[in-house]
């Protein structure tokens, strides 16, 4: 079934009031007070994720233990905010007091929630469908969303998650992704019995409005002012500026000298697209503004609330994104409990490095199932290793220059041409935030906190800048690894606009309002790409395949894979992928495609492409009965769909081999045929 947007709304609420409900008594204990509010429900998702995957992992997952996981933690939040209450002797006075300012101050809070709701609204319509004219149509970080799949496959067959895009002879397979977050979906999926599709929107939804409050939060947090929280949200939308230097230079020239823009970008385009990387990035700057409680004497229950809560975010990290978790945060950890033992008394020293290894290993033990999982999968990949050192790519390839030349002139472009352009508002602006608040001889309680978060911040940058990624076409890990410093530099760029403008500092004010304007062209352009969607050729195709997918899962056990072809209406994505399976069918594919399997399968490059020409050449009708007899015994298919778009429609190798009988056909549709039980031997070729 297609998404709707009631389903959509639900999941997005609930996820926030869930959250929200159980991050507040938390945050109230272990964060800043200027932060406590923003950051609650971004604190309560990771929070609960990464306590709730064990749970599963240990009891099974399904909707009973979806709403008792539930429970236990809303049960907690609510003991822990009784504590806190008990523990306040001025509660009485805060809640007696009354005046003007609050009400104004509440009002104030109110519109800075909304105007992050609506402007999380935007991510969230890239994933959801578009319905015109009895078309679907879609926006292209819907390619990224194709792990609806996964979702769809935790609810039906539980944890841990089995591979919905390969399994050798039909197997559960191992999962080569991080998947807290395809969890956490579907916890929403299960519990309110709404589609993978729809969960998926909704928590799009949720991470973007969660991450904008930590953005906001931070910026309190370091400004003082409320106005340093509302400007997070114009910093955020903030696009390129590659479309105002294209237009400046020509888009020929820039294409010329300039490597082709990847997806290294800024809050605006990678919320939609990888909300689970956001998720971790939101995640691991919540863990360096907890760490500094650590270094405080604030008593043993609130040491224990600390520390829990520290390992609880790094292991939710991790188990959001590798890149973020494993590959960012720690490095950002050791400096900032470097920088914390240098600031602390000798004699607290010893207290604070116990603390900090107390919540380390904890943290590993939370995340040791996906650690596990990850290594596996790592080594089945084949790759050398998955990480190596190399600049990040900014100037063409193509460019006639030396190669040792290019790598070193693409050292310093990174920090003098893709920052710059990529990330126009919040780069300069949020560097020289940071360089002020760092360099400022006054005190103030807040430093160490400062500290923690330049750290983060610096690394996010560092790591994109000279490691590489090598697990697929694309270096993931230099996209993805950025997200913390985007979030931190915004908070640091509100902040310093926030200063300079209560400052009268107007010159310093208007050249970040002027980078901020260079980037709204490729605002306007996501924005209305996201909202709008693409109409293609198989627009209106893909609007009559949730009916095809229902006739499947008719014939196929939950637990059993299909055969379709990998470019089904390969028109609706930026790369070929077989959408509509992954959105719709709601079952695991025997090979769903080069793209998929390149992500979330731990194959060999050559054994991956070998496997994707077959099932092409099958469904292009070009294929042999060895070809049939692979799909049927070494891929597991154990259900094929033939539609009229695939080649095989007029040569259909299903009917022809005695492997597969019809089961169901509708004439000019589609035919789904089942495995039958006629034992065969490899045809000769």
């Amino acid at each position: 079934m297609i998404a709707t947007t009631f389903e959509s709304v639900l999941a997005a609420s609930v996820a926030a009031v869930f959250c929200t409900a159980v991050g507040f008594p938390i945050a109230r204990l272990v964060l800043p007070r200027a932060v406590v509010l923003p950051a609650a429900p971004a604190l309560g998702f990771a929070a609960h994720s990464a306590a709730a995957l064990p749970v599963f992992l240990l009891f099974g997952f399904s909707r009973t233990t979806v709403a008792a996981v539930a429970i236990a933690a809303l049960m907690v939040a609510g003991l822990v905010a009784i504590g806190m209450v008990a523990s306040d002797r001025r509660a009485a006075c805060l809640r007696a007091a009354s005046s003007d300012r609050e009400t104004t101050s509440v009002r104030a809070v109110l519109a800075l929630v909304l105007a992050a709701a609506l402007l999380a609204v935007v991510p969230a319509a890239a994933v959801a469908p578009k319905i015109s004219d009895g078309a679907v149509l879609l926006s292209a970080p819907i390619f990224d969303h194709a792990k609806v799949a996964i979702i769809d496959g935790i609810v039906r067959l539980g944890l841990p998650p089995a591979n919905p895009f390969f399994g050798e002879q039909g197997e559960a397979g191992r999962l080569a992704y991080y998947y807290l977050w395809h969890v956490a979906a579907a916890e929403l999926s299960a519990g309110l019995g709404i589609t993978g599709w729809a969960a998926d929107i909704g928590l799009t939804w949720f991470s973007a409005f969660a991450s904008l409050g930590v953005m906001m939060g931070v910026a309190a947090r370091l400004s003082g002012r409320m106005l340093a929280a509302a400007l997070v949200l114009p910093l955020a939308a903030a696009g390129s500026m590659r479309p105002v230097v294209s237009a400046l230079l020509g888009g020929d020239r820039v294409a010329e000298i300039l490597d082709w823009p990847s997806g290294f970008s800024g809050w605006m385009f990678q919320s939609a697209w990888v909300p689970q990387h956001l998720s971790a990035a939101s995640t691991a700057v919540l863990a360096v503004l907890v760490l500094p409680r650590l270094a405080e004497r604030r008593g043993i229950r609130r040491d224990l609330a600390t520390v829990v809560t520290l390992a609880l975010l790094i292991a939710a990290s991790f188990a959001l994104s590798t890149w973020i978790g494993a590959v960012v945060l720690p490095p950002a950890l050791v400096v900032a409990c470097v920088v914390l033992l240098w600031r602390a008394a000798p004699a607290d020293r010893p207290r604070l490095l116990a603390l900090a290894a107390v919540a380390g290993a904890a943290a590993l033990v939370l995340a040791a199932p996906l650690i596990v999982d990850q290594l596996g999968t790592v080594g089945a990949r084949g790759n050398a290793a998955p990480l190596v050192l190399r600049p990040f790519p900014v100037l063409n390839a193509a460019l006639n220059i030396p190669e040792t030349l290019h790598r070193a002139l693409d050292l310093a472009a990174y920090w003098l041409i893709e920052l710059p352009i990529e990330l126009p508002a919040i780069y300069p602006a949020g560097l020289a935030a940071m360089a002020i608040a760092l360099f400022a001889r006054r005190s103030e309680p807040g430093r160490s906190l400062t500290f923690t978060l330049v750290a983060l911040g610096g690394v996010g940058l560092l790591v994109p800048w000279l490691i590489a990624s090598t697990l697929g076409d694309n270096n993931d890990l230099g996209l993805r690894a950025v997200l913390p410093a985007v979030l931190i530099l915004t908070g640091f760029a509100a902040a310093g606009l926030a200063e300079w403008l209560s400052r009268g500092q107007y010159l310093a004010a208007a050249a970040a309002l002027a980078a901020l304007a260079l980037a709204l062209p490729d605002t306007v352009h996501l924005v209305r790409s996201d909202l709008a969607g693409t109409e293609t050729a198989s627009s209106r195709a893909l609007a009559g395949t949730a009916e095809m997918w229902a006739a499947v899962r008719r014939h196929a056990g939950p637990a059993e894979r299909i055969a379709n072809n990998p470019l089904f209406l390969a028109d609706l994505t930026p790369w070929p992928v077989n959408l509509s399976w992954a959105l719709l069918a709601n079952r695991s594919s025997c090979f769903p495609g080069r793209e998929l399997a390149l992500a979330y399968a731990p194959l060999p490059p050559a054994r991956r492409d070998a496997i994707d020409a077959q099932f092409v050449r099958v469904f292009a009708g070009t294929g042999t009965a060895e070809d049939i007899f692979d799909l049927a015994e070494r891929s597991g298919c154990r259900v094929a769909v033939v539609t009229p778009q695939d080649g095989a429609w007029t040569r259909d190798l299903f009917a022809a081999s005695p492997l597969y009988r019809l089961a169901e056909e509708q004439p000019g549709r589609w035919r789904i045929y089942r495995r039958s039980d006629v034992a065969a031997d490899r045809p000769r070729s």
